[in-house]
């Protein structure tokens, strides 16, 4: 799949990395010659480009507070991303444990020390609806993760969508490829939406929907550079042929 994504760039196409990592854990799972290319992390908490953040957006400090009551009066288990360092108290065998700073790139502090928060994962919810009555009070954006008991909860305002326009991107200008419910506003805006695998939110909003198999990823992101060969080779065509 690399190899498709590098020919894409080669046909002219810019590859974009959109995920809901911080741009920290995304990192490690992009080859690194990709490093620098525009990345959306956090569901678009976090931008970076050319190696860079460029952009991060924060909870407000009254919303901030309310949410960490929250977790206080319930004794939540949390992951929380400030800028770049993080606080944890989920299980160590936890899933999400796992893709936490794998390289070492960032400290993991106490919460106590966070000035500015992120981006807050509640993990482990016993009570899911309680909790999430709860923090659907507040304005800001949730994202569910199915049956896992986990809560995503970004600023009021941030989403995938939000986070490529602060690259520049233009309304109905791109191709996105997505398999959760946070691809909705990406899938929303874009030219094309290809749905990877099968997501019961996502499917109302996908132009296409392809099987998660790496043979037929790959083969659907090289058919974009195929059509661009094709309309160049046309348009020499057009231009060489006499009147």
């Amino acid at each position: 799949m690399v190899n498709a994504l590098d020919e894409l760039t080669r046909c002219g196409h810019e590859i974009i990395f959109a995920s809901a990592r911080p741009i920290r854990d995304l990192l490690p799972v992009i080859p690194e010659h990709m490093h620098g290319y525009p990345l959306v992390g956090g569901n678009g908490a976090f931008v970076a480009n050319h190696k860079h953040i460029i952009s991060t957006v924060h909870f407000e400090e009254d919303v901030k507070n309310e949410i960490l009551a929250i977790i206080k009066d319930y004794n939540l288990k949390y992951l929380i991303d400030s800028k770049w360092d993080y606080a944890y108290t989920g299980s160590d065998n936890h899933p999400i444990r796992r893709n936490v700073d794998p390289q070492q790139r960032a400290r993991q502090v106490n919460l106590d020390s966070m000035d500015i928060i992120v981006k807050i994962v509640l993990l482990d919810l016993s009570d899911h609806k309680v909790i999430l009555d709860e923090v659907s009070r507040l304005p800001i954006v949730i994202h569910k993760h199915g049956n896992e008991g986990i809560l995503d909860i970004s600023p009021l305002g941030i989403d995938k969508w939000s986070g490529l326009q602060q690259l520049g991107l233009q309304d109905r200008s791109f191709v996105a490829f997505g398999n959760d419910a946070n691809d909705i506003s990406m899938f929303r805006h874009a030219h094309t939406s290809v749905m990877i695998g099968n997501h019961l939110e996502l499917r109302s909003y996908a132009a296409e929907q392809i099987p998660a198999d790496e043979m037929v990823i790959t083969s659907r992101l090289l058919a974009f550079c195929n059509q661009e060969v094709a309309a160049a080779a046309s348009q020499a065509s057009t231009k060489s042929t006499p009147r």
